[in-house]
């Protein structure tokens, strides 16, 4: 398994009067040229029930609970990738690298299955720290802690 991916790099922020702000880098796989199967087994990752959320946001109403929203920032890009995917080099090195390729360890936006190693690796955390994982919703994790009288529900929202 593995395939070679082209990526898309680079791009700059221009000032409203067209002058060049900053020049930005962004990596982005083309996941469309991706063959099911071949490249990637699943891209599956599950979201949030909103008959979860709706329980929850009863539920804190009622007992007058303290909500916190936290929104992890390029969440995709933490997901360990399970198979082989290369890349081309990014344009911008100086040496000659048109026979020499990279091998990605993290996940792209872009990728198939970036969704899915995202949520594997937040499952994992989660798990690790405590949590246990609900049956009914696998997006739910609930921590009871009888010291401290304190419940806490954490449920992923990938988009």
């Amino acid at each position: 398994m593995g395939k070679i991916l082209l990526i898309v790099s680079g791009f700059s922020h221009l000032k409203a009067d067209g002058s060049l702000e900053r020049y930005k880098a962004r990596l982005v796989a083309k996941g469309y040229t991706q063959t099911y199967g071949v490249d990637y087994q699943e891209t599956f990752a599950p979201v949030a029930k909103m008959n979860t959320v709706r329980i929850l946001l009863s539920l804190a109403a009622h007992f007058d609970w303290q909500l916190l929203q936290y929104d992890v920032k390029n969440a995709f890009l933490h997901g360990d990738l399970d198979e082989e995917i290369y890349t081309n080099i990014p344009p911008g090195f100086e040496k000659d690298t048109s026979n020499q390729v990279c091998r990605l360890r993290k996940a792209l936006y872009g990728l198939n299955q970036s969704p899915r190693a995202w949520f594997g690796r937040f499952a994992k955390m989660m798990k690790e720290l405590g949590y246990r994982q609900s049956q009914g919703d696998h997006t739910l994790f609930i921590k009871h802690s009888a010291a401290q009288g304190r419940v806490t529900a954490l449920f992923s929202l990938c988009r």
